[in-house]
């Protein structure tokens, strides 16, 4: 079995940064799946904000995030990054990471392995 846990979360201020990070707990799987970044707010479903291949050859985002979130992965330390700049109170929400074989997908039934969460609140 294989287990994704997050960190990173916080409360920042409006334009502030922060950088979660997801990190996988056997070293081989990392390397074939696409990881993929959702939130989840109070009374709305789960979205998809962003993800990024197996080989990080390519990414892909939510209008609302590009320009200002960065997906990135480093195989070697089993870890998968979002770096979140310009926050606005709208990010605010529990951020998941997820894992399939492969190639993004931005529906979130199509991942096989999910992490617990890690909280995100952005104060105006």
């Amino acid at each position: 079995q294989v287990q994704l846990v997050e960190s990173g979360g916080g409360l920042v201020q409006a334009g502030g940064s922060l950088r979660l990070s997801c990190a996988a707990s056997r070293r081989t799987f990392i390397s074939y799946y696409a990881m993929g970044w959702f939130r989840q707010s109070p009374g709305k479903e789960r979205e998809f904000v962003a993800g990024i291949t197996w080989n990080g050859g390519s990414t892909n985002y939510v209008d609302s995030a590009k320009g200002r979130f960065t997906v990135s992965r480093d195989n070697a330390k089993n870890t998968v990054y979002l770096q979140m700049n310009s926050l606005k109170p709208e990010d605010t929400a529990v951020y998941y990471c997820a894992a399939r074989l492969y190639y993004i997908a931005t529906m979130k039934d199509e991942y096989e392995y999910w992490g617990q969460g890690t909280q995100v609140t952005v104060s105006s």
